[in-house]
């Protein structure tokens, strides 16, 4: 049994074709569904985002399953598998548990160290889940996936600098003010850059946003969009004279904001500062801006020089990050080599023979009046007793162990005698049938399980889910 990925992605396909692969909720819960169906998989999870459309299964065969899944895409977007084919890729067993860890941990974004792909891996996972289409290993893999995401944003620094040119602009007036409460910014024209900016400035504490555009419905409509107020174009100079942060990008082929203008709306403001974002191509601002004083002129190549370095600085963290995924890999593999049948049994039954041998030391005294053949008759006893209680988990899971559903069986046994840990039957156990606080704690700390799903909680990772 295996674990596949097949799918595409920024880096393989154009936006054109990631367009026509993707999937909605409803398209998602179908793709998975329908490998179900058609027995290439006993679990699947669909993963569709503008930059990516991606199908997990969980099979005994791994090129049935990638064929299957590569027939489903293929239909979704009526096109035919030949064409696909170039833009596709498939990892299986290891290489596909690592690309789902480094995916979730933004390793495999466009932008390395964005956060949004946790809340959407997270969605696919419990669409999934509710849809019937997970079980014992996605369950847990997924979730083991969803803390890796969150102890690589936690233990590196990989999503703390912007790297986009909208961000660079907030961090770099950031750097100006301080803090933006009780600021007011100017939006001079209506593009998206100027609205994203916007978006951004308001996340960070801006509370004042008017929008001046030469097309006033225009600036109506992004002024909802941010939640600010749109403001006549014709007073432009008044309105620099209101604003703390003027960011303007607008399709005019002269300068939109002076040096003149500048001097004035100063004056107005008894020389506060201003801080100016021109986003434009040609730019908007007069270079000259940044002579004047208390004015802080920043245009797309200042920006950019910031997203570039750093974007480096993401890079070095990106490397930590790597070592964290191989480390968890480790470690879901470990859980993963224990869903076989053979290893389970051993281990069962040795547990059960460690309790064994533990009661009859702990009665020793009791039975000192026995001669040694009746305390051999008395281990015999015990050991038939064993035998007789573990000889049918033992039937049933020999008769199961050929099936796509075994690795069910085993984490039942497994979960049931808790052979997670090193198989010691824990002091006093026989006597003392009420769990034990620590264990109570843990399970408490835990995150709620998504509804319907059958997930079994990771052990020794300290976090929540992401």
């Amino acid at each position: 049994m295996l674990v596949v990925v097949t799918g595409i992605s920024h880096k393989t396909a154009p936006l054109e074709l990631r367009e026509r692969l993707a999937l909605d909720e409803d398209g998602s819960l179908r793709v998975a569904q329908e490998l179900l169906d058609g027995g290439a998989a006993c679990e699947a999870v669909a993963l569709s985002t503008c930059n990516r459309t991606e199908l997990y299964m969980y099979g005994r065969d791994s090129l049935a399953a990638r064929q299957a899944a590569v027939e489903r895409l293929a239909q979704h977007a009526g096109a035919a598998v030949g064409e696909l084919e170039p833009s596709l890729y498939s990892y299986s067993g290891d290489a596909a548990i690592a690309h789902l860890f480094r995916v979730t941990s933004s390793l495999d974004s466009m932008v390395v160290g964005e956060a949004q792909i946790v809340a959407q891996m997270k969605a696919a996972y419990q669409q999934a889940c509710e849809g019937g289409c997970t079980s014992v290993v996605f369950n847990r893999l997924f979730r083991h996936a969803l803390e890796v995401g969150k102890r690589v944003r936690t233990e590196t620094a990989i999503g703390e600098r912007p790297v986009s040119v909208s961000s660079a602009a907030v961090e770099l007036a950031l750097q100006v003010f301080g803090k933006f409460k009780d600021h007011t910014v100017l939006i001079v024209g209506a593009g998206e850059t100027s609205e994203l900016t916007a978006t951004h400035l308001k996340a960070h504490g801006i509370e004042k946003i008017l929008v001046t555009n030469r097309t006033f419905g225009a600036a109506e409509e992004l002024a909802r969009r941010v939640g600010g107020r749109a403001v006549p174009f014709e007073d432009l100079e008044g309105h620099l004279a209101a604003a703390d942060i003027v960011i303007s990008s607008t399709a005019a082929p002269h300068y939109v904001i002076t040096r003149e203008r500048v001097e004035r709306s100063l004056r107005h403001r008894r020389h506060r500062p201003i801080f100016f974002i021109d986003i434009a191509v040609p730019r908007d601002l007069d270079p000259e801006i940044n002579r004047v004083r208390n004015a802080y002129l920043y245009d797309i190549d200042d920006l950019q020089h910031v997203v570039e370095q750093n974007r480096g600085e993401r890079e070095k963290e990106a490397h930590h990050a790597e070592r964290i995924v191989e480390e968890e890999l480790r470690s879901v593999n470990d859980w993963l080599r224990s869903l076989e049948v053979v290893p389970t049994i051993a281990t069962l039954r040795d547990t059960v023979e460690q309790i064994r041998r533990a009661e009859l030391e702990r009665l020793g005294g009791k039975l000192g009046d026995l001669t040694d053949e009746q305390r051999a008759q008395v281990d015999m006893l015990t050991a038939s007793i064993v035998n007789k209680i573990l000889h049918m988990p033992t039937v049933k899971m020999k008769e199961v162990a050929g099936s796509e559903e075994c690795y069910v069986y085993v984490d039942a046994v497994r979960t049931l005698f808790d052979l997670s840990g090193n198989g010691a039957a824990p002091d006093g156990a026989a006597d003392d049938p009420v769990p034990d606080a620590a264990a109570d704690d843990h399970a408490a700390a835990d995150p709620p399980d998504p509804p319907g799903a059958t997930v079994h909680h990771l052990r020794g990772t300290g976090t929540d889910n992401a």
